[in-house]
């Protein structure tokens, strides 16, 4: 019996140092989407923070990440913290509609003042939204000095306003999100 326990123990060691520790996974999925869970972008090191799926009404809208450099405060989605959400739709939506939606969601979480100041900007920055389809990706980055908004890898935009990039990134992980469920699941709780 223990020759028996002696000879499985190479074997069982081997087993479970092939299979990784959680932490350690390249990437984790959402509904068949991937996102990684280290990244490099704009010489930042960014660790995944949380990840999930966002419903609206009965349809699986898109799946997203939210992610922060590495040596800061986790979670610190609306501080000057560099930062990036990742979100691959599942569904078609023209560049008028996510403006739209932008601007509305915006007047509602802000007050009236701070929502006037940011107008400009946020004109500027709707203008850069494009039609996407199933599988297209936009990602919101705050890079400790740029806002920037890509898509597909594409940058779109460009723009320096730490208010408007808080503001955008209070539509998901805010005090009074779209959706609180998919907000818990960026953040990681």
């Amino acid at each position: 019996m223990i020759a028996a326990r002696n000879a499985f123990a190479p074997l069982l060691a081997m087993l479970l140092l092939a299979i990784p520790p959680a932490g350690a996974l390249a990437s984790v999925e959402v509904k068949g989407v991937s996102f990684d869970t280290r990244l490099e972008a704009h010489g930042q090191t960014y660790r995944l923070i949380g990840h999930g799926l966002f419903r609206y009404l009965l349809w699986d809208a898109y799946a997203g990440a939210y992610y922060q450099a590495e040596g800061f405060p986790r979670p610190a989605p609306q501080a000057d913290v560099p930062r990036r959400l990742a979100l691959e739709y599942f569904h078609a939506i023209e560049a008028g509609d996510f403006a739209e939606i932008t601007r509305d969601t915006l007047r509602d979480q802000l007050d009236d003042a701070t929502f006037r100041r940011l107008l400009p900007a946020l004109t500027a920055f709707n203008r850069a939204y494009q039609d996407v389809g199933p599988g297209d990706r936009y990602v919101l980055g705050w890079t400790g000095e740029r806002l920037v908004l890509s898509l597909n890898g594409e940058t779109l935009f460009e723009g320096n306003n730490l208010a408007l990039a808080n503001a955008l990134f209070g539509i998901w992980l805010g005090e009074a999100p779209l959706g609180e469920g998919f907000r818990e699941a960026l953040l990681g709780r």
